[in-house]
């Protein structure tokens, strides 16, 4: 039994739901209409034994009026307790879902007049008996999910299949996000987190380290050794560089002689730096850069200038586009590891879930915290929203037809209702025999 549908769609566009119809009412089925006819034979039936005691208790009187015999009166007795037994469960079951006889009787037809007060108890009684928090604390507490859980992910198969639908429904979040809506708020995070932070101490902090450590040594070696190399390949440059800035009034020769001395005195320099660890060049160096890192910690100037020179490299177009399209080089990369099964992201996350289950399944500590962590969701869920899973059952009976409502729950328990009616003249027959011995016995 279902509802209709009604609150899910706009007026215009309702649709029945299934096993509904237009109106609120129900579409009976194949496996109805069957039950249907089951109870129609068991009304056939009830109501036959009903016709034939009362056909036993008039032949009983007749015989006992022709002088049959005292045995008469124990037959007429028991069918006609039989009679009154089949009568007033014939009332109890017809009352249920109409008035006998189309009579208004007090308190019949009570499903089509007590549905929506039975379905407020239905949704009471579920939510009282099972959606309160101990229930559902207790219950989950006696399955062990935790323990349970540990043992399906320690199975490699089971370990296979989580990393194939996580691979899945990553691939799948990354096709439905926009990219630039990530680049946009990549950038912007990151941006923001540059501005927030002043860098100036830290970069201070790094490169006094650096210096203590001679790690910048390598690079002042590069440098110096790709500074001769260039001076070897471009004397020639240098030599006029230097001649081009004489004064007009001095010699060529005198110009072409200090700029030869000037390169020969410069690529001599840079030969010493490259072959003397030692030369005071490179201590001057040194001093330069532990000043440098001092500076940037403590000296307020420098760390603004620095401040400065971050926001001015920060705010360039180049920068930005840069940041924002690491995302597209980032989600590539994901996506090819989430699609290729020998990837080191989806061995990782196998071999991850695999150590998850084994642990889970011999760790009572972890059993324990997982178990509690799931009880504490799953009350916070019925705890929070009982009154709307309550009103799922209430609101869904108060959208059935009446009518409708009575014939399909008559379907499904009519049968075995009609047994009662049975039962109520056999053991009313069986009482009024009784009745009728006893009464004799002691009158006798």
């Amino acid at each position: 039994m279902e509802r209709t549908g009604a609150d899910a769609a706009p007026r215009a566009e309702r649709v029945p739901a299934a096993g509904t119809a237009p109106g609120g009412g129900f579409v009976f089925g194949v496996a109805d209409e069957e039950r249907r006819r089951g109870v129609r034979r068991m009304k056939t039936l009830a109501t036959g034994l009903l016709l034939a005691v009362a056909v036993v208790y008039v032949l009983a009187k007749w015989a006992e009026s022709a002088g049959a015999g005292g045995w008469t009166g124990f037959v007429a007795a028991a069918a006609e307790a039989g009679m009154v037994g089949a009568l007033a469960d014939w009332f109890a079951v017809t009352a249920l879902f109409k008035r006998p006889m189309g009579l208004p009787i007090p308190h019949t037809a009570i499903i089509p007049t007590k549905k929506d007060q039975l379905g407020q108890s239905l949704g009471d009684f579920v939510g009282e008996n099972f959606l309160s928090a101990e229930v559902v604390r207790r219950r989950l507490r006696s399955v062990g999910i935790g323990r349970r859980l540990g043992g399906w992910l320690a199975e490699p198969r089971n370990a296979d299949r989580v990393t194939e639908e996580l691979s899945t429904a990553l691939r799948g979040a990354l096709t439905v996000l926009r990219d630039s809506d990530v680049q946009a708020v990549v950038g912007e995070a990151i941006t923001r987190r540059a501005d927030a932070v002043e860098i100036a101490p830290g970069v201070g902090t790094m490169l006094e380290k650096i210096v203590a450590e001679g790690g910048h040594r390598r690079v002042v070696d590069l440098v110096i050794a790709r500074a001769h190399d260039w001076l070897v390949e471009h004397g020639d440059s240098v030599m006029s560089a230097v001649s081009g800035g004489a004064p007009g009034w001095t010699p060529r020769f005198v110009d072409r002689k200090v700029g030869d001395r000037v390169y020969k005195e410069l690529l001599r320099f840079v030969t010493e730096m490259r072959d003397m660890p030692e030369h005071p060049a490179r201590g001057a160096i040194d001093r330069f850069l532990r000043d440098f890192a001092e500076d940037l910690q403590s000296d307020p100037g420098t760390r603004a200038k620095v401040e400065r020179l971050k926001s001015e490299v920060l705010g360039r177009g180049e920068v930005q586009d840069l940041i924002a399209s690491a995302w597209g080089s980032v989600r590539a990369m994901i996506v090819a590891a989430a699609e290729d099964e020998r990837s080191e992201l989806r061995l990782r996350v196998r071999a991850a879930l695999l150590s998850l289950g084994r642990r889970l399944a011999g760790e009572e500590r972890l059993q324990d915290k997982v178990d509690n962590w799931l009880e504490g969701a799953a009350v916070y869920v019925v705890t929070t929203y009982q009154g709307e899973i309550t009103s799922l059952i209430t609101d869904t009976v108060a959208g059935w037809d009446a009518e409708h409502t009575s014939k399909k729950i008559e379907a499904h328990i009519g049968r075995d209702l009609q047994f009662i009616r049975i039962n109520g003249t056999v053991v009313g027959a069986l009482a009024g025999l009784c009745i009728y011995t006893v009464s004799q016995a002691f009158g006798g």
